[in-house]
């Protein structure tokens, strides 16, 4: 392993994903803190699932320093419909930047995993060494086994070429710019939407997914951001890091939350003939906290401002799940 290594202002960053909820972040927060140099592209301009594409880019920009945070996501319902894509799409994205990137000389890289991947049945709150001792939730299995694979190949080559990647693993992000799409987005804005729409119709109940029972921890993405660049200047190793809050709420709790912010009065009903994922997500980020890290912002405060942006900016949120009201 090589000594660690920490940007200067003027270092060339390339943020993959920055047009994503999590690259976006880190593209503001970099901002934020003085980056200036920092290399933005497009999906349409750069597919990172195509070898040859990414490796003749990284060959000619040179990138010192990778955040790899861009990523095929979803909630419960298309990560269940779509496995292939999922696998397919999250593996070769990961492989070819991670390749290029070692190929090409890159400083430093971070990799995000996601808390999903560790085994379903592990202990909680879920330690870092807890990943590959089950098996990952069924209804994201293609999403996890993809996801571990590239946080194993920071590792391995790491061990086999003295390389600087590392890897985290965010809990539950939301934030403004999230998919606010009812079948695409995970359940903070998919649950904003859900609420703002029928207090806007006048709905005497919202329907809800499962129980409610499942437990989940949320950070906001802004936290994620300073999360990310505070590894990126702080932390060397083969083991991945875990980025949370060590706050947990039932769904139920979450919904109640949204209820309240969004100013709904009416019923929330359970549809329980619908699947409620994993139990339990909380991570155990103690090792985060003990480097000198620890997150910001409160969570009802956060959903405030994520439903104030959605509002704000509901005509940029209209996708293919049908017009906003």
């Amino acid at each position: 392993m090589t000594s660690m290594k920490q940007m200067d202002k003027q270092s060339k960053i390339y943020v993959a994903g920055d047009t994503g909820l999590v690259g976006s972040a880190i593209v503001r927060e970099l901002r934020r803190q003085g980056y200036g140099n920092l290399l933005i592209m497009p999906h349409k301009e750069l597919d990172l699932r195509n070898q040859q594409e990414v490796n003749d880019w990284f060959k000619k920009e040179r990138p010192e320093y990778v955040f790899l945070a861009a990523a095929t996501v979803g909630g419960v319902v298309v990560n269940d419909r779509f496995p292939g894509t999922f696998f397919y799409d999250n593996l070769a994205i990961g492989m070819n930047a991670i390749h290029a990137a070692h190929e090409n000389g890159v400083k430093k890289l971070l990799y995000f995993g996601s808390n999903c991947i560790y085994p379903r049945a592990a202990p909680q709150p879920y330690k870092e060494e807890s990943l590959l001792t089950g098996l990952p939730e069924k209804t994201n299995e293609a999403y996890a086994v993809a996801k571990i694979a590239c946080v194993k190949m920071c590792e391995f080559y790491n061990r086999q070429y003295g390389t600087d990647f590392i890897s985290c693993m965010p809990c539950s992000a939301y934030g403004p710019g999230d998919n606010f799409d009812p079948e695409g987005s995970h359940v903070v804005p998919a649950l904003i939407r859900k609420f703002h729409e029928a207090k806007g119709s006048g709905a005497s109940e919202v329907v809800m997914w499962g129980t409610g029972k499942p437990y989940r921890e949320f950070i906001y993405i802004d936290d994620i951001a300073k999360a990310a660049i505070f590894l990126m200047n702080q932390y060397s190793g083969n083991e991945p890091v875990n980025i949370g809050t060590g706050a947990e709420y039932t769904i139920g709790e979450l919904a109640e939350i949204i209820r309240r912010v969004v100013g709904f009065e009416g019923e929330i009903v359970n549809d329980t003939s619908k699947p409620d994922g994993t139990p339990k997500k909380l991570l155990d980020s103690s090792k985060i906290f003990s480097l000198g890290w620890r997150p910001e912002t409160d969570f009802e405060t956060g959903i405030r401002i994520t439903y104030e942006d959605f509002v704000k900016n509901k005509q940029k949120h209209i996708k293919k799940g049908g017009k906003l009201k």
